[in-house]
């Protein structure tokens, strides 16, 4: 083999070892990043799958702190504003961004990784927060109790699917949230009420969250939950099941996009800024599918078969109302105004 093939050969075996670093800085052996998430993070496995993998790579520890769903997070953040004590918070999504940036909680950090994700799934034009995976919200239902599930929001309102349906409160949910803001999408700002009015009776419970809803579903207590359209790969890919299966209003689909940043007062800043890099390569997106069973935010990350199935959109209503510049005064108006009309 001639000299300059051996030096080629060897360049190749180099870059496939692994993604090249952005940064020349490495964290001192022993330094600890703490990170505020929802529940279902730590128990579907994405943390079990990426964080030793972090943890090893660069000498340092990882705590992990379950603070419930995605509102609950940042009332936590907003308790210990003056006195941080987390460095990261992973699972605040396009639905509660104006929130989080409205309280200042965050500090702006662009990823140089993010040149390779899609522009439209950069979520935060401030960039305080990062996206790592995305999804659309669906209801998923159990076809061995309803064979013909509702085709519309219109239908969904029917008197025929009474105390069929389990959602998320939208004060302390980000599913609940984004529901409340699909409706708003679908029906406008002077529609959403009538909507919610016929609706609530069709509702048998609203949990605190994702988690505690979809552990309904399971348990057979309800037949329709608030979740998305690729929540049944898990019961393909895990339980080797059809049973359950989602159905999106012909209305039109809303998506979400899950991100996550860095405190602000943070002590860890440069660690915590390798973390965010690290969220968005292959290491970390590979195990998106699988774990959180949403989109991984990089394309070239291979979906499993279990996805060929997943309901695809073809209407998205995120059009319909521009994240970006909804503020939060306006979004707490929305949520105040849900809540008198649960308990009219």
């Amino acid at each position: 083999m001639k000299k300059t093939s051996v030096l080629l050969f060897f360049l190749i075996l180099l870059l496939g070892c692994g993604q090249k670093e952005t940064r020349d800085w490495l964290p001192e052996p022993g330094s600890t990043l703490k990170i505020y998430t929802y529940d279902s993070f730590v128990t579907w496995g994405l943390a079990e799958k990426t964080i030793p993998f972090f943890e090893e790579r660069y000498d340092c520890e990882i705590f992990l702190e379950s603070v419930g769903d995605a509102g609950n997070i940042i009332n936590r953040l907003l308790m210990e504003k003056d006195n941080p004590q987390a460095d990261i918070v992973i699972g605040i999504d396009n639905t509660l961004m104006s929130r989080i940036l409205a309280e200042d909680l965050l500090i702006s950090y662009k990823s140089e990784n993010l040149d390779k994700i899609r522009k439209e799934l950069h979520f935060d034009r401030s960039y305080c927060l990062t996206p790592y995976d995305y999804g659309y919200f669906a209801f998923v239902y159990d076809s061995e109790v309803i064979q013909q599930p509702p085709s519309s929001f219109g239908t969904i309102q029917d008197g025929i699917w009474k105390n069929k349906f389990v959602i998320s409160d939208p004060r302390t949910s980000s599913p609940g949230l984004g529901l409340l803001l699909w409706t708003i999408a679908a029906f406008g700002e002077n529609g959403y009420s009538h909507f919610w009015r016929s609706m609530k009776s069709n509702i048998l419970t609203v949990s605190s969250s994702w988690d505690e809803a979809y552990s309904m579903l399971l348990a057979g207590e309800v037949p329709i939950v608030l979740s998305y359209s690729s929540s049944p790969a898990f019961h393909i890919e895990i339980e080797n099941s059809y049973r359950y299966r989602a159905f999106i209003p012909q209305e039109g689909s809303f998506k979400q996009i899950e991100g996550a940043g860095i405190i602000k007062g943070t002590s860890n800043l440069e660690l915590a800024q390798l973390f965010i890099d690290f969220i968005l390569t292959m290491d970390f997106q590979k195990h998106v599918p699988t774990t959180q069973w949403m989109y991984p935010v990089n394309d070239n990350v291979k979906l499993p078969e279990s996805f060929e199935g997943v309901v695809i959109p073809e209407n998205n209503l995120n059009e319909q109302l521009d994240l970006t510049k909804i503020r939060a005064q306006t979004v707490e108006r929305w949520l105040i105004r849900w809540a008198e009309i649960m308990i009219e």
